[in-house]
């Protein structure tokens, strides 16, 4: 993919783009008027737009533009602070100081909740197989605004990672993260979740397998939480205790180790 503006950027927003090209390792291209298609066709890659208010990417095989959302993240953040619970925080039982490795981190709306939760001295990192994925959700995070300051300590202190859930498992010591998580994407997710069917077009679906959840039980400290349907065979597949939730088309599953 290349970088640019949109078409009549300022120069501090094209520096921006330029300086945020630099860190991702991404071609900056001078907009000069062009149309994103025009681009497109020139470059043959997809393209991000740099703009005051978001970053959007496109792509040719994709209609609309795709960008950073944090769906239920901002909404889910205020029931805490209203004192009500969030299932995930619940299951996963996250406090501050504790650490979170999201291994299907997608656009961070848990990771984001959880790094609220557990606060400046917790740790919150997410993988991603998807490098677009990575890539726009890395740059969304860093340029994330709200007006509560809580959110955005919490979205710019989320670590991303690109790569194999697995292989980066493999690689962790025991007992590294306090709780490991899966939210896996699958077809009823997609079709029922907002902010979801933007991302249909460059999720990765690999499937969980017992070589995956060894590994993770190898590297949390406490437990493994999964999220999934309510009509997924892989809660009692690997062991999951369920949170049944009957109001809810998603349930939480957990491992104690």
């Amino acid at each position: 993919m290349i970088i640019t503006t949109g078409g009549k950027a300022r120069s501090t927003l094209i520096q921006r783009a330029k300086q945020l090209g630099e860190t991702l390792g991404i071609k900056y291209v001078e907009r000069r008027d062009r149309s994103i298609e025009k681009l497109m066709e020139i470059e043959s890659q997809g393209v991000i737009v740099v703009r005051k208010e978001r970053i959007l990417f496109y792509d040719s095989e994709v209609k609309e533009p795709v960008f950073f959302h944090p769906n239920s993240a901002i909404f889910r953040i205020k029931r805490l602070i209203r004192g009500e619970e969030d299932p995930f925080i619940r299951n996963a039982r996250l406090v501050k100081g504790m650490s979170l490795l999201d291994c299907t981190i997608g656009w961070a709306a848990d990771s984001i909740v959880a790094k609220y939760v557990v606060g400046s001295q917790g740790r919150v990192v997410g993988i991603e197989g998807s490098p677009t994925l990575a890539i726009l959700t890395r740059l969304g995070l860093s340029i994330y605004e709200h007006d509560m300051p809580e959110i955005v300590s919490a979205t710019r202190s989320i670590e991303v990672c690109e790569g194999d859930h697995y292989e980066i498992l493999k690689g962790l010591d025991s007992d590294s993260f306090d709780v490991v998580y899966f939210d896996p994407m699958f077809e009823e997710k997609i079709m029922d979740a907002d902010g979801i069917e933007p991302l249909k077009h460059f999720a990765l679906y690999k499937p969980i397998t017992e070589e995956l959840i060894e590994e993770a039980k190898r590297v949390a400290k406490y437990r493994v939480v999964l999220k999934d349907h309510w009509k997924s065979p892989r809660f009692t597949q690997f062991g999951f205790d369920v949170e049944i939730r009957k109001s809810s088309k998603f349930h939480f599953g957990s491992i104690e180790v």
